[in-house]
C-alpha cells in the first residue's frame, strides 16, 4: 500500500479539485443532481477511475460504479462510496469526501496486491444519483432504485419544479445509463462528514454511527383563492399562505411537546403562487419533515400535525391535501462494522464515537440488501448544507485511514461479513 502521506496528498488534491466543479463565490459549491456542474463532476470522476483501470459503469438511475472484478464473477463485492450532487449553494465536503475517499483507498488496496495475486472479493465505488433530494424529491433516490425500494420507471419520472424530470435531465448531461449495476454487495461501507455537532463538541474526531432516525416527508398542499390584497374584506379573505403559517410555526412548536432531543421538525421548503405582493397567496405548498429515532413519537407527531392542518385549513377558510408523505422508519447499522470501525479507530490511536445519524445517508437503502455501516469525521461547528461546512484536512486524512483499514480488513479476509447476492 502506498505510504500515508502520498494518500492525504492525493485526498487533498482531489477535494480542491472536486470544489472547483459548481465553485460558489462563497466558497462552497451548486452542484445539484443532473445540472452542468454536477456533470462537470461526474465526467471527471469517471475519467479518474478509468485512468487507475476501474471499469466505469453507469446504470438507468445514473448511479456511477468504478469496478475492480479481478476476483472473479462469483466473487463476492465490497462496495464504498456516497455522493456527488449538492444542495443549492452548498458545501464542499458533504458526499463529495466519501466517494474521493473511497476511490483513494479502494486504489491503495489494488496497488499493494502481491504481483500475479488473485483476490478474493471484487470492489465497487459508488456516486449515487440524487442523494440529497434538492432538486428531485425523493432523497437517497439512487440507492433507493439500485435495491429495489422504490421502482426505477417511477424514480426517473420524478420532475423538479420546472417540470423536468430525472430522465431528461440525466439524459441531457448524458449520465442515464444503459449498464447493468454490480450485484448487491456482501457489504457496504460509507465515509462522510458528520453534518452535526457531537464530535466538534466533545472534541473527538471519528463517529460510528449505530443507528438512523426515522423520517416522515411531507408535501402539504393547501388551496386557497385568488384576490386583490388592497379592497378585498380580510374576513371574506381565503389565504393558503396564511394556513400554511400556522402550520409552520405549530409544527415547531410540537417539538416542545416530546423528550429533549428525541424529535426533530422542519419546513425546509414553501413553493407560493401567484407570489405577487398584491394577490392573495391562492396555493401554499410546505416540504414538512419529522424526525425521530423513536416510532411511537413518529405516528403521534404526525397524527397530531393532521389535526394542526385541518385546524389551519378551517381557520384561513381554504383546502387542503397531502401530495406526498413518505415514511422512512428508523433501524439500525450492521454491528459487524461497527465493532470493526471502532476497532480500526482504536488501532489509529482514536476512540471512535458511536452516534446516530439523523441525516439519512445512502448506507440506508442498503441496509435492506446487506450489512451497512457510515464513520464519520468531524464537521466545524456541526455546519453542513452550507457553504461554511469545513472539516480539517488533518480530520478528511484521518477519516481515509479509517475506510482504508477497515475496507482492507474485509478485502483480507480478517473480516467476514454478509453474503453474496444477485441484484434484482
Amino acid at each position: 500500500m502506498a505510504p500515508r502521506e502520498e494518500t492525504h496528498r492525493e485526498l487533498q488534491r482531489r477535494m480542491a479539485q472536486f470544489s472547483a466543479f459548481g465553485a460558489t463565490a462563497a466558497g462552497g459549491v451548486h452542484r445539484p443532481e443532473a445540472t452542468a456542474a454536477n456533470a462537470k463532476a461526474r465526467r471527471a470522476l469517471a475519467d479518474w477511475w478509468r485512468e487507475t483501470g476501474l471499469e466505469v459503469r453507469v446504470d438507468a438511475i445514473g448511479n456511477m460504479f468504478g469496478l475492480d472484478a479481478t476476483a472473479g464473477a462469483d466473487a463476492p463485492w465490497l462496495m464504498t462510496g456516497s455522493h456527488i450532487d449538492s444542495q443549492p449553494n452548498g458545501g464542499c465536503f458533504d458526499g463529495t469526501y466519501g466517494v474521493l475517499a473511497s476511490t483513494i483507498a479502494a486504489n491503495d488496496i489494488r496497488g499493494g496486491r502481491a504481483a500475479n495475486a488473485t483476490p478474493s472479493v471484487n470492489i465497487a465505488v459508488v456516486a449515487w444519483t440524487n442523494e440529497e433530494g434538492a432538486r428531485f424529491q425523493p432523497s437517497v433516490l439512487g440507492s433507493s432504485a439500485y435495491v429495489g425500494a422504490i421502482d426505477l420507471d417511477w424514480a426517473l419520472e420524478r420532475v423538479d419544479r420546472d417540470g423536468i424530470s430525472v430522465a431528461a435531465a440525466l439524459d441531457t448531461i448524458g449520465f442515464r445509463g444503459m449498464d447493468k449495476p454490480p450485484p448487491f454487495p456482501a457489504a457496504y461501507v460509507e465515509l462522510h462528514v458528520e453534518c452535526g455537532p457531537e464530535l466538534d463538541r466533545a472534541g473527538r474526531r471519528l463517529a460510528v454511527f449505530n443507528r438512523w432516525w426515522g423520517c416522515r416527508k411531507l408535501e402539504i398542499c393547501f388551496e386557497g383563492v385568488p384576490a386583490h390584497t388592497g379592497p378585498t374584506p380580510m374576513a371574506e379573505r381565503r389565504d393558503a399562505l396564511l394556513a400554511a403559517a400556522h402550520v409552520i410555526t405549530g409544527v415547531r412548536a410540537l417539538v416542545d411537546e416530546y423528550p429533549a432531543g428525541s424529535f426533530h421538525s422542519s419546513v425546509g421548503r414553501v413553493e407560493v403562487l401567484p407570489n405577487s405582493p398584491n394577490v392573495v397567496p391562492s396555493r401554499a405548498t410546505l416540504y414538512l419533515e419529522l424526525r425521530s429515532a423513536d416510532p411511537e413519537i413518529l405516528s403521534t407527531s404526525f397524527e397530531r400535525m393532521r389535526a394542526m392542518i385541518e385546524a389551519a385549513a378551517v381557520s384561513a377558510g381554504v383546502r387542503w391535501h397531502m401530495a406526498r408523505d413518505e415514511l422512512r422508519p428508523p433501524g439500525r447499522l450492521a454491528d459487524e462494522l461497527q465493532k470493526l470501525a471502532h476497532r480500526v479507530a482504536g488501532d489509529l490511536g482514536e476512540e471512535a464515537m458511536t452516534l446516530d445519524t439523523i441525516a439519512a445517508h445512502d448506507a440506508v437503502p442498503l441496509a435492506r440488501v446487506c450489512p451497512s455501516i457510515v464513520v464519520a469525521t468531524p464537521s466545524v461547528g456541526g455546519i453542513c448544507h452550507s457553504p461554511d461546512e469545513f472539516t480539517k484536512p488533518e480530520d478528511l486524512n484521518l477519516g481515509l485511514d479509517l475506510l482504508s483499514g477497515m475496507l482492507d480488513s474485509i478485502v483480507s479476509g480478517k473480516t467476514a461479513v454478509g453474503s453474496t447476492r444477485k441484484a434484482a
